[in-house]
């Protein structure tokens, strides 16, 4: 029997997590003949942790590498630098996804690929379940709704879609769920930074991209009190030099975000911090620069980044 792994981004977040167990129970529906694993690229965060353990469905498999030739569908990203260790060399059979899609995605032979503008990978794999006619149950809704929830940050983000929202409103009334009070808590699970180190905060949803040949790293930590993270400034700054050098990069932005108020601070470092000061209109004092209003890495920092670099 022919195995099919399933996994989404490096330094996963809710929606990378849930939409490989989703993408899972999609693909056993669709497919009798294959072993299909969902996997897991990274470590679980608070967030992705409660909401886990509220629906009782376990983690993913954790991968670092695959053999030449695997076959594997990828969900919530496409872009290889953001993939698994070996995916050149993998067999893509599948992409779902709410990314751009990246200059070096590239595959020898046809493939199926979903990708809608909208703010959730389990949004497209909630339309995919509809289109197939395909029961949605309680577990699987909660999933759904719990990425959903995360990505949009309540529906709060300019990411956000009708298609989102309805989306969310069809699952909770499946799910049983009171949206505002859980995901309330799902979100604030996931701003508890107490007990991780400054390697730990830069590595928790990391996302390495090419910025018009400018190698740079956005790395994103959601809080209720900016000030609690920053207060650990000097130290963040010094794994951040760390890891510029470790892999040549030419910028490496730390976005905190204040999901409450809807504002980022931000620690930029690199030979190209030029890109954020021209793109947002900011002076970097001491490396920071606050940003009123964004919050969403997809829409609101990485394409800043392109346009002014």
């Amino acid at each position: 029997m022919n195995k099919v792994l399933i996994f989404g981004h490096k330094s996963p977040d809710t929606d990378s997590i849930m939409s490989s167990l989703i993408m899972a129970d999609l693909e056993k529906k669709l497919s009798r003949d294959e072993e299909i694993i969902p996997c897991r690229l990274g470590n679980i965060n608070k967030e992705t942790a409660y909401a886990l353990d509220y629906f009782k469905v376990d983690a993913p498999k954790f991968i670092d590498k695959i053999d030449e030739g695997t076959n594997v569908i990828l969900v919530d990203h496409n872009e290889f630098s953001q993939s698994v260790d070996g995916i050149e060399k993998a067999k893509i059979i599948k992409v779902v996804d709410h990314h751009r899609i990246a200059a070096d995605f590239n595959t020898p032979e046809p493939l199926f690929y979903m990708a809608e503008p909208v703010g959730c990978t389990a949004t497209i794999l909630y339309s995919i379940y509809k289109m197939n006619g395909f029961e949605i149950t309680p577990t699987i809704a909660g999933l759904m709704l719990s990425a959903i929830i995360s990505d949009t940050l309540l529906l709060k983000s300019p990411t956000t879609t009708i298609m989102d929202e309805r989306a969310l409103k069809d699952l909770a009334d499946i799910a049983k769920i009171d949206i505002n009070n859980y995901g309330l808590n799902m979100l604030k699970a996931g701003t508890d930074l107490s007990d991780y180190t400054a390697e730990q905060l830069i590595n928790l949803d990391a996302k390495k991209v090419d910025v018009n040949g400018n190698s740079v790293i956005v790395a994103q930590v959601n809080t209720v009190d900016i000030d609690d993270v920053m207060k650990n400034k000097e130290e963040l700054e010094n794994v951040i030099t760390q890891k510029i050098s470790e892999q040549n990069l030419d910028l490496f932005m730390f976005v905190v975000t204040d999901i409450l108020n809807s504002n980022s601070e931000t620690i930029v470092l690199g030979k190209r911090t030029d890109i954020v000061e021209k793109g947002y209109n900011v002076k970097l004092e001491e490396n920071s620069a606050f940003l009123p209003g964004v919050v969403s890495r997809k829409k609101q920092v990485l394409p800043v980044l392109q346009k002014n670099s």
